[in-house]
């Protein structure tokens, strides 16, 4: 599904240049549940961002499912965020005072989804990560972070992308509460399939995938299958 081939991200300021990342090359398929796992400056949010087509490699190719992400138009790189990856962040970036049911719409409504067919899709997203139906006309205010967290989820479904990308979806989270997060994810990717790749500096989330690519200095340290 997804491959890096030699990535390098160089940024420019005059005449300095910092070297983001060093030639990464991996490969992950359909199905697939990967952390991506390193410390702070490591180039982790670098290759988040490359991954998410929200940005291109200096250097090296990156090609999801068979494209060459650098070389399509801004049109269709919008297109694929918009449906092939859905974006789930450390600071939830719901709307406060909207209802679970509109932040999760929300999506369905940029890419113009057909009014028949938005509450289906909204139910089918809040069910899929176990949200009690009694919460659904809360606003988003009104809930816990756990909560928040897991409409954040559904908002990132709903759109029913090949690829779930989450930046630091516990960062603000409690440890069981994070806990329980992330069994949703893996819920998602063992019962619906999804594939997820998971960026966060913690070891202990780091564990809940099924793979972990260490990264540091702007390089691959390690690429391990983690034994469960």
């Amino acid at each position: 599904m997804i491959e890096c081939k030699n990535l390098v991200k160089i940024y420019k300021n005059g005449e300095n240049r910092t070297w983001a990342l060093k030639g990464i090359s991996f490969k992950i398929e359909k199905g697939e549940f990967v952390a991506i796992m390193g410390p702070s400056g490591s180039g982790k949010s670098t290759l988040m961002h490359i991954i998410g087509a929200l940005d291109n490699p200096t250097k090296g190719e990156y090609m999801l499912e068979g494209r060459d992400v650098a070389k399509l138009s801004d049109d269709r790189l919008a297109e694929i965020r918009n449906n092939k990856i859905g974006f789930v962040f450390q600071s939830f970036n719901l709307l406060s005072r909207a209802t679970v049911i509109r932040n999760v719409m929300l999506p369905l409504l940029y890419n113009k989804v057909k009014k028949s067919q938005r509450t289906k899709r909204v139910e089918e997203a809040l069910n899929a990560v176990n949200l009690d139906p009694n919460r659904w006309d809360h606003l988003s205010n009104q809930l816990s972070g756990g909560q928040i967290q897991r409409v954040a989820i559904a908002r990132a479904l709903v759109n029913q992308p090949s690829l779930i990308l989450a930046d630091e979806p516990t960062g603000n989270l409690d440890t069981k509460t994070g806990a329980m997060v992330m069994n949703t994810f893996k819920k998602l990717n063992r019962r619906k399939g999804h594939t997820i790749i998971l960026i966060t500096h913690e070891k202990e989330v780091a564990e809940h995938a099924d793979r972990i690519i260490h990264i540091r200095d702007g390089g691959i340290e390690k690429d391990e299958i983690i034994r469960k």
